[in-house]
């Protein structure tokens, strides 16, 4: 097992009109475990109070070790992976975890999301709603997200030659390494970046893991309009297979730059 203590973490979170949750999310990181580590928040140009709460609560917490940025304009939820992203890799981070403001997805989980990277230098970790499928419905999954889910990630896996339980999910930790080795500044501003980065990781075949984790749907606000953001996903899963026998060329696909 490798000694971590001097490797830094870098807990990545993206908040958009966060401000009645985000405080909960910031109470529920505990990296003491990992060694060094920093959070970084991202609020996306919100139009509630939400640097402002974030503020407060880093005046109140000087031993959260949290950095605000608040962006001058909307980047959208790839655009502002692509900042925390590249902050990683300049700033010599090891590992980066994304946790979403609104807290669907628990950040107590984050020593389990990035042990593996940073113990046994797996690239790729994912938090998996869907290992245990009952479990997202039992979490609250409306019906329509749960059936979209499996059968999205049925045909990515089939175009794409994979056995991921879910490429859907928001709680996600990569090996920074990993990331300096792909085009990610490439991907989509929006929402199928995740669907992007996926490819190109699955296209080096870097090692990739996933952990089950529980579902919470709670009063956060859904922004993905689900019809436009399936045809996207399976749209740029198949250009990427395109792209090999060179029938477009897209920067975000090529593998040899």
């Amino acid at each position: 097992m490798r000694d971590i203590s001097n490797e830094k973490l870098l807990v990545y979170i993206v908040a958009y009109n966060a401000s009645s949750h985000i405080k909960d999310v910031f109470d529920d990181i505990d990296c003491a475990e990992l060694g060094q580590y920093e959070i970084l928040v991202s609020d996306d140009k919100s139009s509630d109070d939400t640097s402002e709460v974030i503020a407060k609560y880093i005046k109140n917490n000087p031993g959260k070790n949290i950095k605000l940025v608040t962006q001058k304009k909307n980047l959208g939820y790839g655009g502002n992976q692509k900042f925390g992203y590249r902050y990683a890799i300049d700033n010599g981070f090891y590992a980066v975890v994304l946790i979403h403001g609104d807290g669907q997805y628990c950040p107590k989980l984050i020593p389990q999301m990035t042990k593996p990277i940073l113990e046994k230098d797996v690239c790729v970790m994912l938090g998996s709603r869907m290992i245990i499928k009952k479990s997202a419905l039992q979490g609250g999954m409306p019906l329509y997200k749960f059936v979209g889910n499996i059968v999205l990630t049925k045909i990515q896996n089939f175009i794409l030659g994979a056995k991921l339980s879910e490429y859907h999910t928001g709680l996600r930790a990569y090996k920074v390494e990993a990331l300096s080795r792909i085009p990610f500044e490439h991907n989509s501003d929006g929402f199928s970046f995740d669907t992007d980065i996926l490819i190109q990781l699955i296209d080096r075949k870097l090692s990739m893991e996933e952990i089950h984790i529980p579902t919470h749907y709670g009063d956060e606000i859904c922004r993905v309009n689900g019809v436009k953001y399936a045809i996207n996903i399976i749209l740029s899963t198949l250009l990427s297979r395109v792209q090999r026998f060179g029938l477009c060329n897209m920067k975000k696909f090529r593998i040899n730059d």
